[in-house]
């Protein structure tokens, strides 16, 4: 009796966020694995392999902010990661939820409302996103000069960073009938943000025209927090503002995601 009133008391919000969890239970250790895995895997190709041919170029470090390629390069990779996380979980899952299992209409067939569908994989979102850049911090917390406690908060400001680019991608799913624009999405924006967002390099090395272009993308944000919190090379002021124009923009996405999946299920 105790355990169906526990049940009931539970926010339905907190049911759909469950709902996904289960889903993807039985796949958790190998999430984990991978999550540890890929960054270990780049960080040893890109970080210490074409980081050695970096370092050895005079210049290499002023141009990089004093810090040697693995540590300019290694918290970058958790808001990359944070982006590429956040637009797969918000995309094809978001498709299945509303067209192939249709798992969102059922759960609306129930108590549970649109919003709270929306808040549930929010929810969701957030707590995927957050595994993938935790995978990401242990492997850097295993490197001694990307090790240190500022990993922690640039976990965090990475996962804004991803939720983002969640929100966004989820309202963009939810009005779509098939998945045919996803690959474009990775392809012509997901991709070109990746190479030019300054994870690799530092913006001010693009040409002029295209420099205002990477600081409005929320990547660059998330990629300077993220490097900013982990050297010890952000001022509070700096940090302070990154931080509030990727919770603008994940706000807005908030709100146009309360829109569409509120039109999708009440259709």
């Amino acid at each position: 009796m105790s355990a169906t009133v526990i049940r009931r008391s539970t926010p339905a919000s907190i049911r759909v966020w469950e709902a996904q969890v289960v889903t993807v239970w039985r796949a958790w250790k190998s999430s984990a694995l991978l999550s540890m895995l890929q960054p270990l895997v780049f960080l040893g190709g890109m970080g210490f392999g074409v980081g050695a041919l970096v370092d050895e170029r005079s210049g290499s470090t002023a141009a990089l902010g004093g810090l040697g390629y693995l540590a300019f390069l290694g918290p970058a990779l958790m808001a990359t990661t944070a982006m590429q996380t956040a637009t797969f979980e918000a995309s094809y899952p978001v498709m299945d939820g509303f067209k192939w299992r249709r798992a969102f209409e059922a759960m609306t067939a129930t108590p549970v409302a649109p919003r709270d569908v929306v808040n549930g994989m929010v929810l969701w979102w957030a707590s995927r996103i957050l595994l993938g850049v935790t995978g990401v911090a242990l492997v850097l917390g295993a490197i001694p000069t990307t090790r240190g406690w500022g990993l922690i908060p640039a976990a965090l400001g990475a996962t804004l960073c991803g939720m983002v680019f969640a929100t966004a991608m989820g309202a963009w799913a939810s009005t779509r009938e098939s998945e045919a624009s996803f690959a474009a999405v990775q392809r012509f924006i997901i991709i070109p943000l990746f190479l030019f967002g300054g994870a690799f390099y530092p913006v001010d090395s693009l040409p002029s025209a295209l420099r205002p272009v990477a600081w409005i993308t929320p990547l660059w944000h998330g990629v300077e927090l993220s490097r900013g919190l982990t050297t010890s090379g952000i001022t509070f002021a700096a940090a302070c503002g990154h931080l509030a124009y990727l919770a603008v923009l994940t706000a807005i996405g908030y709100i146009i995601c309360r829109i569409t999946f509120h039109r999708r299920l009440t259709r």
